[in-house]
């Protein structure tokens, strides 16, 4: 009798491998719940009227061209934005850009495009949950440079680079996705000199830099002396106009740009032109910095409310990152806590969070949780805070299991 037949599956992509982002959503889907979860922006923020009037103008005056094939490297017009945009740090032309479906299918196609089993990626510790599956995927093997308050450190960086010769650095600078923390402009000039010293390229992730409620602005890392043209940098709409729009773009110069064009003409084609259009004009039309500085006002309140109500309800011990800007805290509880099994009586509570372990390419810290303040209201985000504090008592109070006693 032969063996059901069964399709192969490498083994990064097997079933049992698990999956933090599946496993997020689905607890995002209950109506029930107070999510801190997903960094979600605010949907009663959208520039609702706007948007529609973007795409009923592309739809009334150029149809066809919206509803037909288009350029791999993304709509001229959009591409002519990102410039405009992205040059008030780094000098760009819209040569420079591929547009991407999201900045995510920048890092897959860049996962794509450099690396190669066995290739080495240097990320920080902790770091970007879906950076470290696309990479993985690729064949990678991610090396975690460890981290203080102001981001990655510039000698554990350069000792790693010497050690294992990555292919690549992968940093989020600006509001760092998990842990909320930004490099300072002496830390980033710092990183920039080892990596022009050193060769090594920079894939540089910045989806919430312009969501900055305090602190000395900082420029990417791409735009120091010399790291123009040994730099990737990935940005994204989806934090700063709507995520439905699923518009990012990926900034280089030279040959790698076209690689990534072939590659993502593999992968989709091109990402659609209606929605590129309409993007286009609404942002060569309405007054993107106008909305950002409405939203930076709401979330900045949220931010105090998460931060102050941290500190108020978790025991000393814990620390609490402040971030400038962003959408996230990151909470280290230490004391031997496992944040994994808290969760499940968390969302049991009626509110939900993401354990730290998934963000961690090497030995996870379990005792971790990233918090999202975006979506919810003060007063949410309070009740929220009241229902995580009664889990963790209930943790903390309850008996450890006993130990099993050999005859």
């Amino acid at each position: 009798m032969t063996a059901p037949f069964s399709f192969p599956v490498i083994p990064q992509l097997a079933g049992e491998v698990p999956d933090p982002l599946g496993d997020l959503f689905s607890v995002l889907s209950r109506g029930d719940i107070i999510s801190f979860a997903g960094g979600i922006p605010d949907a009663s923020l959208f520039e609702f009227d706007d948007i529609r009037a973007s795409f009923e103008f592309v739809l009334a005056h150029d149809e066809r061209r919206a509803l037909q094939y288009g350029s791999t490297e993304g709509d001229p017009g959009l591409r002519a934005e990102a410039a405009r945009l992205v040059s008030r740090d780094l000098p760009s032309t819209a040569e420079n850009f591929l547009i991407t479906t999201g900045s995510q299918e920048g890092i897959f196609l860049t996962a794509q495009v450099m690396l190669r089993p066995g290739d080495v990626v240097l990320v920080e510790e902790p770091t970007y949950l879906a950076a470290v599956q696309a990479f993985t995927l690729n064949g990678a093997r991610l090396v975690s440079v460890p981290t203080d308050d102001h981001g990655v450190l510039p000698d554990a960086l350069e000792r790693a680079i010497a050690a294992e010769r990555p292919k690549f650095a992968y940093l989020i600078p600006t509001f760092q996705n998990p842990s909320g923390k930004s490099m300072p402009p002496q830390r980033r000039r710092d990183v920039a000199e080892i990596l022009v010293r050193t060769g090594v390229p920079l894939v540089e992730d910045d989806p919430y830099g312009a969501l900055r409620f305090e602190g000395e602005p900082a420029p990417p890392i791409a735009s120091l002396p010399g790291m123009g043209r040994q730099s990737l940098l990935l940005h994204s709409l989806s934090k700063i106009m709507a995520p439905g729009v699923r518009i990012g773009w990926v900034r280089g110069d030279g040959p790698i740009m076209k690689t990534l064009a072939i590659a993502k003409a593999a992968v989709s084609l091109q990402s659609s032109a209606l929605t590129q259009m309409a993007v286009a004009h609404y942002l060569a039309n309405c007054d993107l910095d106008a909305h950002i500085r409405r939203v930076i006002d709401v979330y900045r309140v949220r931010r105090d409310a998460m931060y102050n109500g941290l500190i108020e309800r978790l025991p000393s011990a814990a620390h609490v990152t402040h971030p400038e800007g962003g959408m996230f805290c990151w909470v280290t509880l230490g004391g031997g806590i496992d944040t994994r099994p808290l969760l499940d009586a968390a969302v049991a509570r009626g509110v939900a969070f993401v354990p730290g372990w998934a963000f961690f390419a090497g030995t996870p810290d379990l005792s971790t949780m990233r918090l999202s303040y975006v979506t919810n209201s003060p007063a949410t985000i309070a009740e929220g805070l009241d229902r995580l504090a009664l889990t963790l008592a209930d943790a903390v109070a309850a008996p450890a299991p006993a130990a099993a006693h050999g005859r």
